[in-house]
């Protein structure tokens, strides 16, 4: 069985926006997730609200929990290989991009990355809800930003009556159709759509169990509702019918994960699913011994058609469990991991 990498999330967004709002709250509310973060361009960005005091060039510690260090984009690589040691004990890297960092550029950058413990999961735009219009005229590549975002953030929600943040949400969908979109304020998100908040060794990977409660125990209750849908099945999943319902997901689900079965695919044919947004990662490795093999996720959103998402993941389930698509599986196989 591989060792889990690292998931590194970038989040970007202009000035104002809200993004170390938005940190220093994940940071509070990590429940045992230890966070490295990286704060690109650390010069440009207000840091009381993180608690460090001045600038800093080197790793330092503080929260119990977060190993914090601050970068330009040209020493970026070098510091997450330095977060990424076993030593660290890091369980996720979030990347607080400077207001006027390009995504693009941040992106290939972690694509490009020959790291092997850690894995890009995604990009988390930050949009402030009030300031949206006069932000875009300003900076007119904010709609090329939001076109790379896997979620975007509305943010700021509490200053913009319903009427503007519908309008503005039919702006959004306008330039990123097809994008979850999370509405808040003061950065409140749940850290359960971006990593995993209590991380328990059950032979080295979360348990079925432990998705299913981490949706329950939360001692917060945070702006946004969210609804989860639980899935289980022991028949294989058709590969290509699971990737037409990730690459074509039902509205209002942020983040799927868990594992699938796709059949007998040699001793490597265990996948473990994590999407943020429009994000795909898979992650191939053995069965568990004893273990029964069955697919299990956890979709996780607001506002979401239970009957309907069930509906179409029983479509998901293949017509004969001793036959696999190859052809099928390179679609899966184009988003692992190794």
């Amino acid at each position: 069985m591989v060792d889990r990498r690292i998931p590194v999330i970038l989040v970007a967004g202009f000035l104002g926006s809200g993004k170390t709002t938005l940190l220093n709250h994940l940071l509070a509310n990590r429940q045992g997730a230890r966070i490295g973060v990286v704060v690109n361009d650390f010069g440009s960005i207000a840091v009381d609200a993180m608690a460090v005091s001045g600038q800093v060039d080197t790793m330092m510690s503080f929260g119990n929990g977060c190993l914090c260090c601050a970068v330009d984009a040209s020493g970026l690589d070098a510091m997450l290989a330095k977060l990424s040691e076993a030593e660290a004990g890091i369980d996720v890297i979030v990347i607080e991009a400077s207001g006027l960092a390009e995504p693009r550029d941040l992106i290939r950058l972690m694509i490009a990355s020959e790291n092997p413990a850690i894995a890009y999961g995604g990009l988390v735009e930050l949009v402030d809800a009030a300031e949206f219009e006069a932000t875009r005229k300003r900076h007119p590549e904010l709609d090329e930003h939001l076109g790379f975002a896997d979620l975007v953030v509305l943010n700021k929600t509490d200053r913009a009556d319903e009427d503007a943040l519908a309008k503005l949400r039919g702006t959004i969908d306008e330039i990123a159709p097809g994008t979850p979109v999370i509405a808040t304020s003061h950065g409140r998100i749940d850290p359960a759509l971006f990593f995993d908040t209590q991380p328990r060794e059950r032979a080295g990977q979360l348990s079925f169990d432990d998705l299913r409660e981490e949706e329950h125990d939360h001692e917060h209750h945070f702006h946004t509702a969210y609804d989860s849908v639980a899935f289980t099945t022991e028949r294989p999943l058709d590969p290509r019918r699971l990737m037409d319902f990730l690459e074509q997901r039902p509205a209002g689900i942020y983040r799927i994960k868990g594992f699938l079965d796709f059949g007998p695919n040699g001793p490597r044919s265990r996948f473990g699913l994590h999407t943020v947004g429009s994000f795909i990662q898979l992650e191939r490795s053995s069965w568990p011994s004893g273990q029964t093999r069955r697919s299990e996720l956890v979709l996780i959103g607001s506002g979401i058609d239970t009957e309907a998402v069930t509906a179409r993941l029983e479509a998901c389930v293949a017509d004969d469990p001793e036959v696999v698509d190859e052809r099928g599986m390179l679609r899966v196989l184009r988003f692992i991991q190794d």
